[in-house]
């Protein structure tokens, strides 16, 4: 195999994680192949499906915009199911327990880590390099501005073979690798990462 992608660091779980995922419809075959590797990935390491938020935006020119909306709404959902009537209607007196209950037993509905798909190849005009240096300089602000991982999925290829073998799917098994799966990984480890950092540990 031509592309191997960085070694796992440690068995993870990701069970209590969210993950959003924003691709770009533009090579669509690509893709697919791409988000395939990354949702086998993510189910692999306990992601719960439930857990796992997927949208679309027309090229990759877009993605750094929807991923800094996405952890944005995310932000603002509530972060337990406990709503003020269940607090009331409960039977506790304990007012602190119930509280306590309900946030140990809901996830945060924020954004652990967001992972950024899309696929460029080079043509004959400008329009790759351009592309390519805005998207990735727009995704390291959204992260750095949110706190929250995002996952660079975005394949900058010199032609189509190139993009084909790093989504797992061209007619060279030995150089076939879906790099999709790499993507998933590093999500999960960056969003349990940010987690004990927050809270002032240290892996």
């Amino acid at each position: 195999m031509g592309f191997k992608g960085a070694p796992q660091a440690k068995q993870l779980d990701g069970s209590n994680l969210r993950i959003g995922i924003v691709h770009a419809r533009w090579n669509q075959s690509i893709i697919s192949a791409l988000l395939e590797g990354v949702d086998t990935q993510l189910a692999k390491m306990g992601v719960r499906k439930e857990n796992i938020v997927v949208q679309s935006v027309p090229g990759s020119f877009e993605l750094p915009f929807a991923c800094s909306k996405m952890i944005a709404a995310s932000k603002t959902q509530t972060n337990t199911t406990m709503t003020a009537t269940d607090l009331l209607a409960s039977s506790s007196t304990n007012l602190a327990e119930d509280l306590k209950k309900a946030s140990s037993t809901s996830l945060s509905t924020a954004f652990d880590a967001v992972i950024a798909v899309g696929v460029l190849i080079k043509g004959s005009t400008m329009h790759f390099e351009y592309i390519s240096d805005a998207v990735t300089k727009g995704l390291m602000r959204v992260q750095l501005d949110s706190g929250v991982p995002v996952i660079f999925g975005v394949l900058t290829a010199l032609t189509e073979e190139q993009a084909l073998e790093r989504a797992g799917i061209s007619s060279n098994e030995e150089k076939n690798h879906n790099h999709g799966i790499d993507w998933a990984s590093a999500a999960v480890e960056m969003a349990l990462g940010t987690q004990e950092w927050t809270a002032g540990r240290f892996l």
